[in-house]
């Protein structure tokens, strides 16, 4: 089983490695599109802001390439965002996987980012096997996706909104699987395993 995390100007990318490392897997850390290309799964982590990930995205050429990926890919966090068609961050088109739009929390009281542990509900597909609906993740965004008929799991912060999405080999989560303990662990393997 050859793992590869997507190499690209986006945080967060050692505590992938080290949860993979936690299940048994030694994943692969790389831009080069024939590493990735040869994968049997692709995760596209990422922590930081739309425009500057998608310009060095584009630079590399890793836009076309991700967007034309047919093994199973998994984005996390900044990466389930720059998987949708925009970002209201900064006016960014993204890859368009999702036809969605990401939009910033409003003002309404609330802390924002969210940041902290918040509950999934409304869990489909296999990536949530063994997951029990209400499970508690860990999460740290400003941004959202609003609850749509992509959504594999749904999460209520200000508003109900998308904290799991679908779409053909494409899979993304906007919480962190690798801060969320043994359940983002088995959220984690599940991708792996397959269905």
């Amino acid at each position: 089983m050859k793992v590869v995390i997507i190499k690209y100007n986006a945080g967060n990318i050692r505590s992938v490695l080290f949860a993979l490392e936690r299940i048994g897997i030694q994943a692969i850390v790389t831009d080069n599109h024939d590493e990735i290309r040869m994968a049997d799964r692709v995760i596209f982590p990422g922590v930081g802001e739309a425009s500057s990930a998608m310009n060095y995205l584009r630079e590399k050429g890793l836009d076309q390439l991700i967007c034309s990926l047919t093994q199973p890919v998994l984005g996390i966090c900044l990466g389930m965002q720059l998987m949708c068609a925009h970002s209201d961050e900064n006016n960014t088109d993204c890859l368009g996987i999702f036809n969605e739009t990401v939009k910033h929390f409003p003002e309404a009281g609330f802390k924002i980012p969210q940041i902290g542990w918040n509950n999934i509900t409304n869990l489909s597909t296999y990536l949530f096997r063994g997951i029990s609906e209400n499970a508690y993740m860990y999460f740290v965004h400003g941004y959202y996706v609003e609850a749509c008929k992509e959504a594999i799991a749904t999460t209520n912060y200000i508003t109900e909104y998308s904290s799991a999405l679908h779409k053909d080999n494409f899979y993304a989560v906007q919480f962190h699987p690798e801060k969320s303990g043994e359940i983002g662990q088995k959220i984690l393997e599940n991708f792996i395993k397959g269905e």
